[in-house]
Parts: structure tokens; sequence; C-alpha cells
């Protein structure tokens, strides 16, 4: 295995347990080239841990703080210990959940690397080369699990890799898709068509927590993706939902997923194919519950500025659209947007709207997208129920 030396001083962060070492850090790094296997000293020669080159800023991501072999072994081992987390949690097959997500980057020591299960099926996203490289290893090790019986594995990187691989492909059998469980409520994945793995599983304690609060209400839920929220207020009794989205595909498959339930009499549910920020600046209908869950308005430090902007005119229009007394629902999964940016944000919205407002709970992703404690860059979902006066 090739060989990284850090220059003095530098090896700090990595007794600290965080898993980047940054390219200025580095010293000396052997012919090494963009996925390979190295094992990072200081610059007194001790062995600090084994990672992966990258392409970027973050030189190499750390998969262990000592030496290891990175063969089926090893990921079987990393494995079991992400699938026994989740056993912990209560996510499993013939379980209320059968899908969530069983490897989150760093939250697991494993950077550069997602698995998402579906019931029976493992969806493999990379997002560096070293990992896309381990691919065949990681789903080779999936199959070994004995408590994780699966007929499909997927590989999905393509997008997530920006043009160093080509194409997306089954590892293991040949289903597109599957009717996923979440807390006893079904929704279709495709993950071959879909955004992502197939459905965004980061929001499930939040879609359950709109249930709760949906009985008898109107709901308008933007940027509705397959429409998770609106499901999850139809089952809590919801007796409108309007789900509106850019991306008439996703109606389409919100429209399904909302076909799989058996509404009471009196619920409806309207799926619109529009431009949310248009919709929401030029129709005046108030609704007692709004959920804002847009896509990242930033992606890097650069767009910040412009991030915040967007995100405030956002939840300006969508407080305008809340009936007194009601609540909205309102998210951002920028990681640069920190929790205290955001909510200054919201409040700057709430003023220039003239609506009283309080905060009654702020959410975050679900237990099995975890934080390391020693990185908490991991932290990038953010949401506040605000009751709107």
């Amino acid at each position: 295995m090739k060989k990284a030396v850090l220059k003095p001083g530098k090896e700090v962060s990595l007794l600290r347990k965080h898993p980047w070492v940054f390219s200025g850090a580095i010293q000396e790094l052997d012919d090494a080239f963009v996925g390979d296997w190295v094992q990072v000293y200081d610059s007194r020669n001790k062995l600090l841990g084994t990672g992966q080159v990258g392409d970027g800023s973050i030189a190499i991501r750390m998969l262990a703080f000592e030496a290891i072999d990175p063969n089926v072994d090893f990921w079987k081992s990393k494995l079991q210990a992400c699938h026994q987390l989740r056993q912990h949690l209560g996510f499993g097959p013939n379980k209320p959940t059968n899908s969530y997500r069983l490897v989150h980057g760093e939250g697991d020591n494993l950077p550069g690397l997602i698995i998402d299960i579906y019931n029976d099926c493992a969806v493999i996203q990379a997002h560096s080369l070293g990992m896309y490289n381990s691919i065949n290893h990681i789903a080779e090790a999936l199959e070994l699990l004995d408590a994780l019986p699966l007929n499909t594995i997927y590989n999905k990187s393509a997008a997530a890799m920006h043009g160093t691989v080509d194409e997306d492909g089954f590892l293991l059998g040949d289903n597109p898709e599957t009717i996923a469980q979440e807390n006893g409520l079904k929704f279709k994945v495709n993950w071959v068509t879909g955004q992502k793995t197939g459905f965004f599983l980061d929001q499930r304690d939040n879609r359950d927590l709109l249930r709760q609060f949906s009985e008898n209400k109107s709901v308008l839920n933007t940027f509705c993706y397959t429409g998770g929220f609106s499901v999850a207020a139809l089952a809590g009794g919801a007796s409108k939902v309007v789900s509106a989205d850019i991306s008439g595909t996703a109606i389409q498959l919100a429209n399904e997923n909302v076909a799989q339930m058996k509404l009471k009499k009196g619920q409806s549910h309207v799926g619109i194919a529009v431009d949310v920020m248009k919709y929401l600046g030029e129709d005046t209908e108030q609704f007692d519950i709004v959920v804002l869950d847009p896509p990242a308005f930033a992606k890097s430090l650069s767009k910040k500025h412009k991030a915040v902007m967007g995100y405030k005119r956002l939840n300006t229009m969508g407080l305008k659209r809340v009936k007194p007394g009601g609540l909205l629902f309102t998210f951002s999964c920028s990681q640069v947007v920190d929790d205290v940016l955001f909510a200054n944000t919201v409040t700057a919205a709430g003023i220039e709207a003239q609506r009283n407002c309080k905060i009654l709970y702020r959410l975050g992703q679900g237990a099995d997208h975890p934080v390391n404690l020693y990185h908490p860059e991991g932290h990038y979902l953010k949401g506040l129920v605000i009751q709107v006066e």
C-alpha cells in the first residue's frame, strides 16, 4: 500500500478522528492516483491510519485509524456494524419500516459511500473514486450478510461521480423498483429512474410528525417529489392535500403513491406540475399546513449568499400561504447553511411576511443518517415547525 506523510502539526485533526485530510496538510505522497489506498503517517513516521486518495481539496478520506487490509472481510465487518445499528433502530424485513439508510458516509465511518435498503433491494452510491473502485467488494460483502437477505443490488453512482464514470447498473438481480414501507405507509420506489437512490429516506421522522398534525387539515406539499409528505398527511386524516413539483414525472409518482391508499370519504388529493416559486407567488389560497422541502439551494460556500436569499424568498411566500393558527414545515438540506443561519433566514422571512410566528420543533435527519461526533459537517438537514398567527 502506498504512503502519505503529513506536514508537522497537521496530524492533529486525525488524532481527533476527523476523517478528512486536506491537500495542504500533505508533505509527501507516493506516486498514488485518485482512488488508491494509502497509509497515512505523521512527520515522525508514526502510522495514523488508512484511507483513499481524493481528487479535490479533500486529498484523503480516512476509513480506519489503523492499518487495514481492505478485502471483503473488512467490508463485511463494517457493513455488519452498520446493519446491527439499523436493527436496533427497529428497521428491517417484516417491520413497519423496511426501507432505510444502511450506510451514511462519514456518519458510519465510511466516507464517500451511501447504501440505501428498500425491502430486499440495496442501492449503492459511491461519492469517491476509491469507493467506486471498491464496489464489487462491497456488493460481495452485502451478499454475505445473512441477516440482510437481498435479491437486488444496484450501483447508482454515475450522477454522484459527476461524469467520472459512465453508467449505473445491476450487481445482483435486475429488479428496477419495489414497494417500500415506511411507518406502515407504502411508496413505489424506482432506483433506476428516480432521484438520488429513489426516495428521500432522511425525512421519515418528519413525515411522521406531519401525519400527527394533519387530521381534518388542508395541506400544501411543495417540492413534493414522489409525495412522501402528501401520503403521510393523508394517512393522518388530512381533508385536502395539494402536491406541487416542477417535475411531471414526480407528480405522476406522487399520484400513484396516493392511489395505493384507501382515502376516506371527504379526503382529496391534487397533484400539480408547476414551478413552485411561481405558484407560491401567484396563487393566494391558504392552507392549514404548508410544507417547504426544496432541493439544496447551495452546494458550495460560493453559493451561500444566493441560497440564503432564496430561502428567505421561499419562506416569505410560504408563510403568506398559511392560515392563521396554521403550521409551516420548512427545511433546508444545504450543508453550508447551518441551523442558526437557517433560523435567522426564516425569521427575516417572517418579518417580511408580517406574520407572528412560534417555533414548535427543530428537526433534522433520521437516526439512520447518523452524524459522526468528530465530523459535524455530516449534519445537513435542518427543519423548523412554525405556528403562524
